[in-house]
């Protein structure tokens, strides 16, 4: 991998932050209907989606996301030491994402946030967006691959109202959410249940989606 490569992973996974905390933190201060409020979020996080997808994806492949850098490396499309690099500078990006829209909203840059997201019903969700991200991905690149950033984006987009954790489905966002104690935020206690949960997922579903996606 290029050193481009590493630096759109950490600006797509950055761009990616800017947009889930600062659309929360909009939609937080001009309404106080939740239900409006995270609809301003999900659309909001889906259009920064389509926009990163296709213009970094040539560069990196667009994952953002170290649950899918890893689904990649389990396929045996990304080397070890590509996949922690990958990793790294996901996690970096994403908190210098948080710390940038705590800036553009003049609020105090270094927090930790205090909203609890936690137990089974939250864990179970967190599986099925994860698997549900991984399902578009993997049959999106076999089907169609032109579309997978329009497929991604629609996804986080519905998958933010049919899920019970409004659907982080990657590692690197949750770690970023718990240093803002905004309307994106997750306790930071609670941030390991989400990974694991995440990661869980990523090991069922890479199996059976490449023998889904498989080429005959």
């Amino acid at each position: 991998m290029t050193a481009r490569a590493y630096l759109a992973e950490a600006l797509g996974t950055a761009l990616l932050l800017i947009s889930v905390v600062g659309s929360g933190i909009m939609a937080d201060a001009l309404t106080d209907d939740t239900a409006l409020a995270l609809l301003a979020n999900a659309i909001a996080t889906g259009c920064m989606l389509y926009a990163i997808i296709t213009t970094l994806g040539p560069l990196s492949g667009a994952h953002f996301n170290p649950a899918v850098t890893l689904a990649f490396a389990l396929r045996g499309e990304i080397g070890p030491g590509s996949a922690m690099s990958y990793v790294a500078c996901q996690v970096i990006g994403g908190v210098i994402g948080v710390w940038i829209a705590h800036i553009m909203f003049d609020l105090p840059i270094f927090q930790l946030s205090s909203t609890s997201r936690t137990g089974v019903a939250q864990w179970s969700a967190e599986m099925v967006a994860m698997f549900g991200l991984l399902f578009v991905i993997f049959g999106g690149l076999r089907s169609r691959p032109e579309t997978v950033p329009t497929l991604v984006a629609l996804y986080i987009t519905g998958a933010y109202w049919f899920t019970a954790s409004t659907s982080f489905a990657n590692p690197a966002v949750t770690v970023a959410r718990s240093f803002t104690d905004t309307f994106a935020g997750i306790l930071p206690a609670h941030a390991p249940g989400y990974i694991v949960a995440q990661i869980a997922a990523t090991l069922i579903a890479v199996p059976i989606l490449s023998w889904l996606f498989a080429h005959d």
